[in-house]
């Protein structure tokens, strides 16, 4: 991620099939959404900002474990979903790990016709 970490994720979460960019929260959070469903919300707010994704309940006990800017969600589901400072500290094939699993999550539990409009 050779540009701001935050610009990246953002770029990252737009090329995902069926992404769409919503700001329910107000300006301050960039929720990305697939088939109506979130998958990551990221701060815009002071650097370095963080991303908040969806996560098996016990590959987030162990990332948080791992990392210390790994927490469990803010203001989300503390077993189902991770919030991940982008201070550098997380490498960057980690994160964008990270990013896909949350997408597949989601999309997994998608009825098959809207997962079928994703691969077309």
């Amino acid at each position: 991620m050779d540009n701001h970490p935050r610009d990246e994720v953002i770029a990252v979460c737009n090329a995902k099939p069926g992404s769409v960019e919503d700001y329910p929260f107000g300006d301050e959070v960039a929720v990305f959404k697939v088939a109506g469903k979130m998958f990551a919300l990221v701060t815009l707010g002071p650097a370095p900002g963080s991303v908040s994704l969806k996560c098996d309940p016990d590959l987030a006990v162990s990332l948080r474990r791992r990392y210390a800017a790994i927490t469990a969600g803010y203001h989300l589901s503390k077993r189902h979903w991770n919030t991940v400072m982008l201070d550098g500290s997380v490498p960057q094939d980690e994160l964008l790990d990270l990013i896909d699993h949350s997408y597949e999550l989601v999309v997994t539990r998608l009825p098959r016709a809207e997962r079928d409009k994703l691969n077309t």
